[in-house]
């Protein structure tokens, strides 16, 4: 479009025409490399936390935080999966490594305040997870990662209350 101003013309364009080739970052979302580097960082914490609560299991035998270790580490071991399949599809290689959590966790060897360290790594993933979702561009990783939020806390709400009500 051309406009009139002062004995010239001007020519206008609509930024709205061409905001689908702004770069991912210029729009607000996160840039490649920061959503890989942040992926890479919730693997490493949910393949520790999927450690963590395998051996505790192990480590419980039977009863309601055996059953809520179980069940948390199908889930950790879920997104482990899933976050991995996202950082290839970045083009990128998932990290190998296993957080620090791990260790933090299993030096601590009673099992019901392991399971409260434990949530407070879920919470840490919560809030890394609800900090990062607004600036998630990808449809289908927002989605995993809404999922992935719910889920965990889910799995809070889950373990506090079998630490505040033993059976």
């Amino acid at each position: 479009m051309t406009i009139p101003s002062d004995d010239k013309a001007v020519a206008l364009s609509s930024p709205a025409c061409s905001m689908h080739e702004a770069d991912d970052a210029y729009m607000g979302y996160a840039a490649k490399d920061e959503l890989t580097a942040l992926l890479n960082e919730l693997l490493e914490a949910e393949r520790a936390g999927a450690r963590v609560t395998l051996e505790s299991a192990r480590a419980a035998g039977s009863g309601p935080i055996a059953e809520l270790m179980r069940d948390i580490q199908r889930d950790e071991a879920r997104w482990c999966a899933m976050l991995a399949d996202h950082i290839r599809a970045l083009g990128e290689a998932p990290t190998p490594k296993v957080g620090a959590f791990f260790g933090k966790a299993m030096a601590i060897a009673d099992l019901g305040e392991r399971v409260i360290f434990l949530n407070r790594g879920q919470a840490w993933v919560v809030r890394k997870l609800r900090e990062m979702l607004p600036r998630v561009r990808g449809n289908r990783l927002h989605a995993d990662l809404t999922e992935m939020l719910r889920s965990h806390e889910a799995n809070i709400a889950l373990a506090a209350d079998v630490v505040s009500h033993p059976r």
